[in-house]
C-alpha cells in the first residue's frame, strides 16, 4: 500500500463525493468510533466475550479500512505526508528497537 497514493485517492473521493472534509475534531471522533468497532469485533471474535449474532457477519477488514480512511483524511487536512512520516517511523524503529524484542524474555 502506497500511503501517498492512498492519501490522493481519499482527497479525490472527498472532492467528488464527500463535498468537503469534516473538521478535524469531527474526524477525530469518527476515528474513535471506527476504532471502537474494530475493538468490538476483536473482543468478541478473538477475546473472551461471546459474539452476538448481529456481530457475526461484521467484516474486520472493512472496519480496519474505515480506520485507515479516517486516518488518511486527518493526514490530508493537517498537511501530513503520511508516507514520509511512516517511512521515518520505520527507520527509527529499526534502529531504536533493533534488538529490543529479541532480548525480551517475556516474548520467548
Amino acid at each position: 500500500m502506497n500511503l501517498k497514493n492512498s492519501q490522493q485517492d481519499v482527497d479525490t473521493w472527498i472532492k467528488e463525493h464527500g463535498v468537503r472534509y469534516f473538521n478535524e475534531l469531527t474526524n477525530m471522533a469518527q476515528l474513535t468510533e471506527e476504532v471502537g468497532e474494530v475493538a468490538r469485533i476483536i473482543a468478541r471474535r478473538y477475546g473472551e466475550q461471546s459474539e452476538k449474532e448481529s456481530d457475526k457477519n461484521k467484516d474486520l477488514g472493512e472496519e480496519l479500512a474505515d480506520v485507515v480512511f479516517v486516518v488518511l483524511c486527518l493526514a490530508n487536512q493537517t498537511g501530513i505526508d503520511l508516507q514520509a512520516a511512516f517511512d521515518k517511523k520505520m527507520d527509527l524503529k529499526s534502529i531504536r528497537d533493533k534488538d529490543r524484542h529479541k532480548n525480551n524474555d517475556k516474548l520467548k
